[in-house]
């Protein structure tokens, strides 16, 4: 009998990770990272996983979101699914009353993708091949029929992407071999929540340099005077050879992210992250041409290839921040991993909410074995957190991902946590709720 997809199964997932500020910054001051996490099942008893990253409150219109579309993925063939996970992504992205809701953005938008990486890690479990491995394993041609150009042509045609795909493949192997023995560059956030004393910023970022990261990442935006003592604490516990960039996630408009950022320039800052509204091309763009040689970077807010396009189309951008959760999954983000290659900007993706180091590792491989052919000035970002939750967590050592040799595209939760930290249920959140009604 065919198999077929069974069932898909959402659940809505928190972690309270805003007791201790972990992951707080100057527009999120007190996030509890958590997930709509999807579970893919089969009739043959074979199971996708996948997830949309979210912080808190609102998890649950996410959750709704991917219900509301669960129905064009069940009963479907799991042969045709996993041969071409594009024609998934592209009825899912297209449904004409569904796609009302964006179009191409936002809450039905990050839906699709949690449901097409779930079905991206139930092909790669079937190959028996870590996401990773089974995508630099795929033809140009086949890579390439994965992607709707509709929007991108006026940037990157099927044949620009197929000579990008076919110059890379020269050295491949090489590669392929590197990544498995070396691993890939990683930077670290982890100690520069915008939460943190002082004291914890340097003694963290004083163990970033032990562990051996070369680029250490700050949340600046709330206070000015505040940003120039931590950023002058962060330069003297690291010294003037590794990289310290700083993530404003948005909080600025552009003549204050213009204002803000000369301030700080004394401190030698590789990146500008997010220094305004994540929309705002043009924006991008003014604050690159006046700050430089600051660079600029963007892309965990920015919703679709579209926009990617555009900030390249103008010069607004010196490093693309893909997200594995943002867009509409594997599929969008191969389409703007080319658009990066074809304007020669590099990738360093963002990472550290739940599971977003796990999935995005994977992208970030792809590109290196496949297409860019490089780590130069490229690293994904790391944050050491809530990966004890993961069946096959990222791992990193001397500052490098190591390369994932799992099957899928490590998604999958622990069964324990899932049932500790199911929103609003789960005993964690019971034993939070009990504390708050008798404190």
């Amino acid at each position: 009998m065919t198999e077929r997809i069974s069932s898909v199964e959402t659940i809505d997932v928190r972690f309270p990770t805003s007791v201790h500020r972990d992951g707080s910054d100057a527009m999120n001051p007190f996030p509890d990272y958590s997930a709509a996490y999807v579970v893919l099942r089969t009739s043959a008893g074979a199971e996708g996983h996948g997830l949309v990253f979210t912080v808190g409150r609102g998890t649950e219109i996410q959750v709704a979101a991917v219900r509301s579309l669960a129905a064009m993925v069940v009963g479907q063939p799991v042969d045709e699914l996993t041969a071409d996970p594009g024609a998934l992504a592209r009825r899912l992205v297209g449904d004409s009353q569904i796609r009302w809701l964006g179009p191409e953005k936002g809450v039905v938008h990050m839906a699709a993708g949690g449901l097409v990486n779930a079905v991206w890690d139930l092909a790669a479990r079937r190959a028996g091949k870590p996401l990773w491995k089974l995508l630099a394993d795929l033809t140009p041609e086949q890579l390439v029929g994965q992607i709707d150009f509709r929007y991108l042509r006026d940037a990157l045609t099927e044949d620009d992407a197929l000579a990008l795909l076919r110059r890379a493949g020269d050295g491949r192997a090489d590669r392929e071999r590197r990544l498995r023995a070396e691993g890939y560059p990683a930077y670290t956030t982890t100690p520069g929540w915008l939460g943190y004393d002082d004291e914890k910023l340097a003694r963290l970022c004083a163990e970033a340099v032990r562990d051996g990261y070369r680029l250490i990442k700050l949340k600046v935006g709330g206070n000015l005077a505040d940003d120039v003592r931590r950023m002058g604490i962060a330069r003297r516990a690291v010294g003037p050879e590794i990289r310290l960039a700083v993530d404003a996630n948005q909080i600025w408009g552009v003549p204050e992210a213009i204002r803000w950022m000369r301030e700080l320039a004394v401190f030698d800052p590789y990146w500008i992250e997010e220094p305004t509204s994540p929309d705002d091309v043009l924006g991008h763009a003014a604050v690159r041409a006046a700050l430089a040689p600051i660079r600029v970077a963007t892309g965990e807010h920015v919703h679709n290839a579209v926009m990617f396009k555009q900030l390249l189309q103008a010069d607004a951008v010196d490093v693309v921040q893909i997200d594995a959760c943002r867009v509409a999954g594997v599929n969008e983000n191969l389409a703007i991993l080319l658009l990066a290659a074809r304007f020669g900007v590099p990738v360093c993706p963002h990472a550290g909410g739940v599971g977003l180091c796990e999935l995005v590792q994977h992208l970030a491989m792809f590109d290196f074995v496949a297409l860019s052919g490089s780590t130069d000035d490229r690293a994904i970002e790391y944050v050491d957190h809530l990966h004890e939750h993961f069946v096959d967590p990222a791992r990193v050592s001397a500052g490098r991902y190591l390369a994932p040799t799992a099957p899928g595209m490590s998604a999958e939760i622990l069964p324990a946590s899932l049932a500790a930290f199911r929103f609003p249920d789960g005993p964690q959140w019971a034993v939070a709720a009990a504390g708050a009604s008798t404190g």
